[in-house]
């Protein structure tokens, strides 16, 4: 393992902002669900809520996965200090991912019964009605958040973390506030009900693409990033990114994809197994928060060193990475099993969904440690190191070829119970860490992405 305190302090200091922000955003997130599922007794907004989601979890990824692409290429021409480039791989994939935000949400509001009935069963009548008037406005907030993610991504991408910080605790105070006053209907508003937590999150994702604005254009000084900037193209921006980065978008799209179709299982299974996997879900995600946060430092740290060609540094961050996760995984993993049990009584859920959720999350638990040790490999050493047509390829195998597939059998075939139909959704989290482990033996997941000014020098004109 690496000895030098510098690496450490580094890796922290990348990640703790970003573990900082996804746990006030899963407690966000967490206080949404506590206070819906007040609203009925019979647990039908809870449901219409988690479910909902399900469709927002894929449009998240995706935009998110599109923000982390160019992180492939941002770090590494960081590692040059070729701020010009960083500029246009920014311009790039923004005007990706605000395209397709509109797009997502196009088709949620022209299509909101269609796709609501994907993801919840047409018999639970109630639920499908709530989350009609849920789902259509909820996914307004998927454009502020694709300028979100892309600007924050650059931002990253040159180890500047702050403005996450920043913008989390706004977030925490501006969305969990309106979310009390809007639901309820406080402060002489009208009760809104669900449709009151998702005017909240838009109006919070707003605020917070504002913040990101200014603070990218007016705060930060690394990056030149004015509107000016963002709307001036350069054709191999788009080349690069496509060929390095949207593997990456892919990625996490497609397996997003792979997670609402999980739901998709779990919602035909009625009420009771939806409000169970919601609650299961929040914790088990809250287990590998940290996990995902230090593995998006991990990535920053190995493109830096890869865009510097020293490849040495380089297979040495991974050996004291995977190291590192690994015990990482443990600690969560003991953790999640210990708090399982008052986590889920925070829901106050009837005692049949609790107890099921109980059993869930032991089942599971387990599970943590190897989604610890890939996620340091694949979204951190691999990502960093430009080797995301292999981490596209496993996921994809992994996801339609076996989860899929025994989820449904377990579900609807087998009809096993629904603890272990839930387990089977996480069956890939048992083996995918032998696969990250023998790809890291092999000298074959470092690539260097970045472009040579020779190079750029021999391209016609008008190209760059």
């Amino acid at each position: 393992m690496i000895k030098d305190k510098a690496f450490y302090r580094t890796i922290l200091r990348l990640s703790l902002p970003a573990a900082f922000q996804g746990l006030i955003n899963l407690l966000v997130v967490m206080a949404d669900n506590l206070m819906v599922t007040r609203l009925d007794p019979l647990g039908h907004s809870f449901a219409a809520v988690v479910q909902s989601n399900s469709i927002t979890n894929l449009a998240i990824a995706l935009l998110t996965g599109l923000a982390s692409g160019s992180i492939v290429l941002i770090s590494q021409y960081w590692g040059r200090k070729d701020t010009r480039r960083i500029q246009q791989v920014t311009a790039a994939v923004m005007a990706l991912a605000v395209g397709v935000a509109l797009l997502m949400a196009l088709l949620i509001n022209l299509f909101p019964t269609q796709i609501l009935h994907i993801v919840i069963n047409r018999r639970e009548t109630g639920a499908v009605a709530l989350a009609l008037t849920y789902l259509p406005l909820v996914c307004l907030s998927y454009i502020p958040y694709a300028v979100s993610a892309c600007l924050v991504g650059m931002l990253k991408g040159v180890e500047i973390v702050r403005v996450t910080v920043y913008t989390t605790l706004a977030s925490l105070v501006f969305n969990v506030g309106l979310n009390y006053v809007l639901i309820f209907g406080k402060l002489g508003l009208p009760a809104l009900g669900i449709q009151g937590a998702a005017l909240a999150t838009v109006l919070a994702r707003v605020m917070e693409m504002l913040l990101v604005i200014w603070y990218s254009a007016r705060k930060q000084q690394v990056v030149r990033m004015t509107p000016r900037a963002l709307l001036r193209q350069a054709s191999w921006a788009w080349v690069d990114y496509f060929r390095y980065g949207l593997p990456v978008g892919i990625t996490d799209a497609q397996w997003a994809v792979v997670g609402m179709l999980k739901m998709v299982i779990i919602g035909q299974l009625g009420i009771l197994m939806s409000n169970a996997a919601g609650v299961s879900d929040s914790l088990l995600n809250l287990g590998t928060l940290f996990t995902f946060s230090l593995a998006g430092g991990a990535a920053v740290m190995v493109g830096k060193a890869v865009g510097q060609d020293d490849i040495p540094k380089v297979k040495d961050y991974a050996r004291t990475i995977q190291i590192m996760f690994l015990l990482v995984g443990i600690f969560m993993a003991a953790l999640v099993f210990l708090v399982r049990k008052p986590f889920v009584a925070l829901y106050g859920l009837p005692v049949e969904a609790a107890a099921l959720a109980e059993h869930m999350v032991a089942l599971c638990t387990l599970t943590l440690i190897g989604t610890s040790y890939h996620a340091s490999c694949f979204i951190g050493i691999n990502r960093g190191a430009g080797d995301n047509r292999f981490v596209m390829l496993v996921d994809m195998v992994c996801g339609w070829l076996i989860v899929l597939p025994a989820a449904f059998l377990g579900g609807f075939v087998l009809k096993l119970p629904l603890a272990w139909v839930y387990f089977l959704t996480r069956i890939d989290q048992t083996f995918k860490w032998i696969i990250a482990y023998r790809r890291l033996r092999t000298d074959k997941w470092i690539h260097r992405v970045t472009r040579d000014e020779a190079l750029e020098a021999a391209m016609p004109a008008g190209s760059a």
